[in-house]
């Protein structure tokens, strides 16, 4: 993720740091709003707030695994993606036609 500060510098961090970016779309991180003044950024589809001073102290999130899991498990799963995983299909074999041998 890359922020770019009034003050004309740029904060760059991975976006793994904040499991809640990582794992929303495209869209929704694109849908961000300032906290306050300018104190933070607030995503409010993913419920996530980042502090400036954060960015600038090198902090990533501090959302615990349980509190994370609990929002993953509530998030409601892509239309096209199946919640169980099916199995392989196979094609339908191919009828053969014999062929003829010669003897020479």
């Amino acid at each position: 993720m890359i922020v770019e500060l009034q003050d004309g510098r740029t904060v760059s961090v991975p976006l793994q740091w904040y499991p809640r970016l990582a794992h929303g779309s495209p869209s929704e991180r694109q849908h961000w709003e300032l906290i306050g003044p300018g104190i933070g950024i607030h995503w409010p589809a993913l419920d996530e707030d980042i502090s400036i001073d954060g960015l600038l102290q090198g902090q990533p999130s501090g959302e615990s695994k349980e509190s994370f899991r609990r929002w993953l498990n509530s998030r409601p799963r892509p239309a096209n993606r199946r919640s169980h995983p099916t199995k392989a299909r196979r094609k339908p074999a191919q009828k053969r036609t014999p062929r003829k041998r010669l003897r020479g």
